[in-house]
Parts: C-alpha cells; structure tokens; sequence
C-alpha cells in the first residue's frame, strides 16, 4: 500500500497512478482564501499539490522565524488533508521560483561561507531551518497519516549553481540523508532532472516551458519543440540564462517521465514579455501526454503575490545578481488561476486533460508511447504529428497541428490509424485544420461495451446511482462512433466549446455541469460563481433541487442538460477614474470604487499603455505589473474592497530594450497612460 514507482509509471495503492499536479505557494497567497483556491485546484482535476518552503520567507531575520498568516505552511498542509490533496513539499534550501537570492537569506550570503555543498557551516545552518520548518509540518508525513508523500531536495541542482559530477551527486545524498535525520521520511523523493542538474539518485522531475522570459534575447525566439513529440525528454531551453546541458546525469529508461514544470503560464520579466493563452499550455500538454509522460506538473498552478520583506522586496532582480528583473509583488505567471484566484481560459484548456487523466489515467499510464517520425523540427509547419499509446489490444492516437506563433499546414481528408498487435483501427476521415490537435481511443471498453474507434477524445466518466457509467466524449469532428457489436455503453458528445465549460460534481451520484464561471461541491451543497445573470447547464436532471445555491430555478431543457438561472438585481460597482499627478518619469491617476454589499468579489481590469504599473492603497503598494499587452486585473476582495486606489504607470518609450509581443500606441515616442477600467462583479 502507499505510494512507489517502477521504471514506467507512479504506484498507489499498488496500483498504476497518473497524477496531476499543481504548484502553488502558501506564502504567495492570503491564508484564509487557501482552502477556496485548493478546491478550485481539485476541481480544475489537480491530484497532487506542488509547494515551495522559501527559507527568506521563514528566516529572513537570523534565527528569528516567521511562520504566521501566510506563512503557516502548516495550516495549509492541514487544508491539502482535509480535502484530500497529497502534497510534494519542495524544501530547498535553495529553491528559486522568482524569488530574491533563489530563497537564500541576506544573512546566509553575508556570511561569506561556501554555500550549496558539503561545507559544514552550510549544513550547519541549512538543518538549522529544515528543524525549524519540521517543528511546523510535523506529522504531515505521509506515515504519520498526513498529506506529504514527496520532499522535493534542492532545485536545478549543478545546473544553476552549486556543483556537477560526483561532488553535486554526494551533496544531493546529504541533503536528502539529513531531511530524512529531522524527519522529513515520505514515499517519494524528488530531484529537478533538467538542463544536466544532477539527482543523487533520486526520482527525477523534468520541465517543459512554451517561451523563456528569462532569456537573454529580445526577438522572437526559435519554434518550440515542446509541441513535437519525442522521447527526449531534456528541454535546454529551461533557465538558459544559467549553465545548461542537452545531457542527463540519470538514465531516463530507469525512471517515470514526470514533469514537476511544465509552464502553466510564464512570468514576465522587465526585458522579455510573452504572453501565453490557454492553446499554448493546452497543445504542450497534449504532446507531453502523447510522449509518453507519466505525470503533468504544472508551474504555477495558480499565481500569487510576493509577501511583504522586512528588510527588503522579495522577488529576484539584478540588484541580487541575477540576470532578470521581474515585478516587486505580482506572482500572477499567467497561472491557470491567476494572482487573485481567477479561472483562467489555461485552467480550462489543461482542465479537459485532468479530468480525462483522472478517471482513465490508470489505464493510459501504463501503455508505452510510439512516436511517428521521430526528430522533426519545431519549424517544419508541413509535417503531421503524429503519436500513440498503444499495447497489444488497445491505445490512444494524439496527433498536434499546433504551434506557438506559428501556423501549420491543414490536413484534409486525414484517415487516422491505431496500431495494436493485431489489424491496425482505421479511423473515419477527418479534416486536421491549423492549430487543432487532440487525441481518439480505439478498443476503448467500458462495462460490456467496447467502442473499436471514435473520432472523438473521452473526457471522463459519470458514474449512475446503479453503478454504471455513461462517458463523455467532446471535439468538433463528426464523433463516428463505431462499436465492436451490439454491446454499447452510454455515452455523452460535447462540442470542444463546451467541454471547456464542464465540471463533474459528485452529488447523490456524478454531474457534468456545463458553466463559463467555476463550479464546486463543498458538503453536499453546489457553489456556483457568476455574475448578474448565471446559467448552468447540468445532466442529468439534479435529483434534489436543494443542492442548488439560493435564487436558482429551472428554466428548460437545452438537449440532455437542464437548465438553471439565477438573476441578481444588485446595482454595479462604479469606478471613477480622475488623473493626478503627470511627471516626467510617470503618471498618476486615482480610482473611487462604489462597489454594493451583494458582490462576493469583484474584478478590475486595467488596461493601460506603459512600461509598468503599480497599484497602490493610502501609501502602499498593493501589486504591479509589467506591460504585456493584456490588462492587469486586481481583485477588490482580496484588499478588502478598498474605496479609493491610486494608479501609477512609468513610461514605455518606442526605442526601449524590450520584447513585447503587442506594443501599445505611441504618442510622440512614448506610451504612459491608463485607457479604461473594466469592471467584472462576482457572486456564488
């Protein structure tokens, strides 16, 4: 029982296990928002949780510790238990993830002592802190019954900083031989396995990013090769501001295909600002699944806000002396759930691959993959891409006709083919255009039913009162069913539109619920986000109206879904936006929010046409932002739903060194100025 691996594939309960994992950081976000932000994170299908324990947010004073509000790693392992999230604690002691010196103290540094290696004053004071941090997760262990089945050591270890070769190797086994002295025994050890860092013999976790803000260039940069599928799984891309390799220090036939970092957004930095959206991470996601990998981590999950220093800010810079600058506070990442805890397009897109990894990943994990063509190039727009998951009997087709910034060839009139031991399936013909991609079953079973092949992609299961099951499919091909013979299971067919839009809800019995806002269960009751007019659409017919939240009704059927509203009469938030002070080196303007009771939150949009933006109440700085081209949303709750903001935005002159993929317009050379305010109110 528990948790382990073989050479393929993660075991729970000695069974094959496909997680999802998500990253997000305790000390990134508001303690009490926590366990709101971790069932959004289950309900987007996440079945693991990924957390970082930054050593400057717990130590930045030497040997006074802060484990309160925000940083009270403890609550918020004791939350992942309540609702059954096991957790991968990344304890450092180095860590990075955007923050100031990778997570080092200042009075570490100061200290002027060989760091990230065997030197005993080093270790001295890194088991000083990991004792520290285990007096607060102490019986979160897995064995002790807690959440904690995964202690991630270090972080791109020999691969950004400390040492390569054996010396980096023996330093992994002390960490990881020390962790386990204090108490840190769980199931899973892990090691970041990308760019040549080196693992100790640990279980390596691999990355995968769709753009490198990081990167030193400010032109667009080569075609990705994380949309072709391959059996490398080294992307050299990842932290190329730093050393990096092609080559593995382990042998990747003796361990799982994880990934503990596959972009979930991307971090801007002052000089590179791409902007990902939910196709990007989507596309990614499905060609790692048909590479054959055993594990989609997503970093970040969901986005946050540096917490506030002492002594100094908190996010990594060149004053530290890295090569990036990135904003003061904001942590958004383009996350599937941004800075705020908004649902994002990303958290749908990839949300369609969770739910479908946690009701057939048990079964998917264990096929091997087999790669068309293997070597072609990310820029080869010509090629189609082509994968499957196969054993003797049954598999998955995937095949990618999508690439960031760049648009592929259509492929009309495509007969797809699923390769098993005996005759291959042929699918029925199907037009690929630009920028689809996905993946079909064929000798899919199901109860007593076997489907031979379908010109669709399961997305998950929902299990009856009786015990069977309907599945659901989704895409915007004809779906052809064809059946090995009379024996049929139910099944449900979704356009791609509204598979984007589902949430399986476990009642009385499962629901899908078709919604454009997020959908939970919480004590056998529905919460439903929405604004002033709500609609969802369920199936089947709920069987106890109650579990609707107030003010819904029954208003029609729209085909197998019934339909349920809810209206709410209460006034808009008004926000009056009049300008301040105009500088030379910035422009200042002031917001007066109006915002009624009813709102359970409600979201501000900026849009604006500069170099950066802060937003400040009475004096202090509640986030900023890096212009992206997309406008920077803050959340009124979250800040107690402030009366009055004050906006700051530095100027973006037309010759600056940046990369953007959408510049704003130019007055005279220079852009400093906010355009508009958008206003979206929330209730559930």
């Amino acid at each position: 029982m528990g948790y382990t691996y073989n050479k393929n594939y993660l075991i729970k309960d000695d069974k094959p296990w496909f997680p999802v994992m998500g990253e997000f950081h305790y000390s990134r976000y508001r303690d009490d928002l926590w366990e709101e932000s971790l069932r959004k994170m289950k309900a987007g299908g996440v079945t693991v949780v990924a957390t970082y324990a930054f050593w400057i947010h717990h130590e930045e004073e030497e040997s006074v510790y802060d484990f309160t509000g925000c940083r009270n790693v403890g609550k918020f392992l004791a939350i992942c238990k309540k609702l059954d999230l096991p957790v991968f604690l990344r304890i450092g002691p180095w860590c990075h993830g955007e923050v100031r010196n990778g997570g080092f103290p200042d009075w570490l540094l100061e200290k002027q002592i060989p760091l990230r290696c065997d030197d005993s004053a080093y270790l001295a004071l890194a088991r000083r802190y990991w004792e520290a941090l285990y007096q607060q997760v102490k019986g979160q262990m897995y064995e002790d019954g807690g959440p904690v089945i995964g202690i991630q050591i270090e972080n791109e270890y020999g691969h950004v900083g400390g040492q390569t070769g054996e010396a980096g190797e023996q330093h992994m086994r002390t960490l990881q031989k020390m962790a386990k002295e204090i108490g840190f025994c769980v199931p899973l050890y892990t090691a970041t396995g990308w760019g040549g860092a080196v693992t100790g013999g640990m279980l390596p976790m691999m990355a995968g990013y769709c753009e490198a803000p990081w990167d030193s260039r400010l032109t667009e940069l080569e075609a990705n090769e994380n949309y072709v599928f391959t059996g490398n799984r080294n992307d050299t891309l990842v932290a190329n501001d730093h050393h990096v390799s092609e080559q593995l220090t382990f042998d990747p036939a003796e361990f799982p295909y994880l990934t503990a970092e596959l972009g979930g957004g991307l971090q801007p930095t002052e000089h590179r600002r791409p902007v990902p959206v939910g196709t990007d991470i989507g596309a990614m996601s499905l060609t790692k699944l048909g590479s054959g990998v055993a594990m989609l981590g997503y970093y970040m999950y969901h986005g946050g806000t540096n917490p506030k220093g002492k002594f100094s800010t908190l996010e990594e810079s060149k004053a530290t002396g890295y090569p990036n600058n990135v904003s003061v506070l904001s942590y958004d990442f383009r996350a599937p759930i941004r800075q705020f805890g908004q649902v994002s397009d990303t958290y749908k897109e990839i949300k369609l691959l969770a739910l479908f990894a946690k009701d057939f990943g048990q079964d998917l994990v264990t096929l091997p993959a087999e790669i068309n063509l293997v070597g072609v190039d990310p820029e080869d727009m010509h090629t189609l891409r082509l994968s499957w998951r196969h054993d003797d009997d049954h598999g998955y087709v995937f095949f990618n006709n999508y690439q960031r910034k760049r648009r592929m060839d259509a492929h009309n009139g495509v007969t797809l083919e699923g390769r098993c031991k005996e005759a291959p399936v042929e699918f029925p013909k199907l037009d690929l255009l630009p920028g689809s991609y996905g993946f079909f079953p064929y000798h899919f079973r199901e109860g007593d039913g076997e489907l031979l092949s379908a010109n669709a992609t399961p997305l998950c299961r929902l299990r009856g009162e009786d015990g069977t099951s309907c599945v659901v499919f989704y895409g915007d091909w004809d779906p052809a069913f064809v059946w090995k013979d009379e024996k049929h299971f139910p099944v449900l067919h979704l356009d791609r539109e509204c598979a984007l839009q589902a949430w399986k809800v476990t009642l009385d019995r499962e629901y899908l619920i078709l919604s454009d806002d997020y959908v939970w269960e919480e004590d056998g009751k529905l919460h439903i986000e929405g604004g002033k007019e709500t609609v969802i659409r369920c199936y089947p017919k709920l069987k106890d109206f109650s579990v609707l939240p107030d003010g819904f009704e029954a208003c029609g059927l729209d085909h197998e879904f019934t339909l349920y509203r809810r209206r709410e009469k209460a006034e808009d938030t008004r926000v009056t936006v009049t300008e301040g002070t105009v500088g030379e080196d910035s422009r200042i303007y002031n917001l007066k929010i109006t915002s009624p009771e009813t709102w359970r939150d409600t979201i501000l949009s900026l849009d604006f046409g500069g170099d950066k933006i802060e937003i400040f109440r009475d004096g202090e700085m509640l986030t900023d932002s890096y212009y992206t081209g997309e406008p920077v949303q803050i959340s009124l709750r979250y800040f107690d739903f402030p009366q009055e903001l004050q906006v700051k935005i530095y100027p973006l002159k037309e010759d600056a060194p940046r990369f953007l993929e959408r510049w704003p317009q130019m007055k005279d050379g220079c852009a400093c100025e906010l355009y508009g305010v958008g206003v979206k109110n929330l209730v559930w």
